[in-house]
């Protein structure tokens, strides 16, 4: 693990707090969940900084407890590519569970950002005495590798206008609302997609014009034709 966080000392609030927001340890119990706390170190890190990159090794699971964190692959060009945006509950450096093996992405913080952070001797301890979490590691394992799956056919088979109308359609149907707030950025928003952010503002505009969108503000966009999005 790279040494550039800082140890929160006393954190024995935040780490149980930590610990009890990520879904592969919130089913158990109270003393359970007190005897991880215990192995389990609580870091904060600032915005842009690198939690680990390609080749570091993966020995440790990182939780998410506060703020956001990217992870992208460098191509050979230097192009980034986004994998996904981690949130308050999950986790990363999940190889770990596993074995003891080297990254082939990097982990970066899009904002100040607090981790709890487990050693994976302590982990695998944990597995073997509690099963039930490794049900919920690969129930984990599973979502993540369907939404891999959708990305990698989207971005070879969907053409750049369909992919950004199934990104805003994917973040509607995690709201409520016929508004969504866009989470990231549109220079990430294009690395996740495969294109350009000059592409992005150019499709949401030209959505607006044909009814189906209003940008209401720089990151909110009300919905107002999703069955046109849907047929694109």
């Amino acid at each position: 693990m790279r040494e550039c966080g800082h140890l929160n000392p006393n954190a024995n609030d935040m780490q149980q707090l930590c610990i009890s927001l990520v879904p592969i340890f919130n089913h158990l119990k109270p003393g359970e969940m007190k005897e991880i706390v215990k192995t389990t170190r609580h870091v904060t890190y600032e915005r842009n900084q690198e939690i680990y990159g390609p080749e570091d090794h993966s020995d440790h699971l990182y939780i998410v407890h506060r703020g956001r964190v990217k992870i992208y692959r460098l191509s050979e060009a230097g192009k980034e590519q986004l994998l996904r945006i981690l949130e308050p509950g999950d986790f990363m450096g999940e190889l770990a569970l596993f074995s003891a093996s080297t990254f082939d992405h990097y982990a970066v913080t899009m904002e100040k950002t607090e981790l709890c952070i487990m050693r994976r001797s302590e982990l695998q301890t944990f597995l073997m005495k509690y099963p039930a979490i490794s049900l919920k590691v690969l129930e984990e394992f599973s979502r993540r590798l369907e939404r891999t799956e959708i990305q990698v056919s989207n971005l070879t088979s969907e053409d750049t206008e369909k992919r950004i109308a199934m990104y805003l359609l994917e973040l509607l149907d995690q709201s409520d609302k016929q508004t969504i707030t866009l989470p990231i950025s549109k220079k990430d928003i294009a690395s996740y997609l495969g294109t350009t952010p000059e592409t992005v503002s150019r499709k949401l505009a030209e959505f607006q014009q044909r009814g189906w969108l209003e940008q209401i503000a720089p990151k909110k966009i009300r919905i107002l034709d999703k069955q046109a999005l849907i047929g694109l």
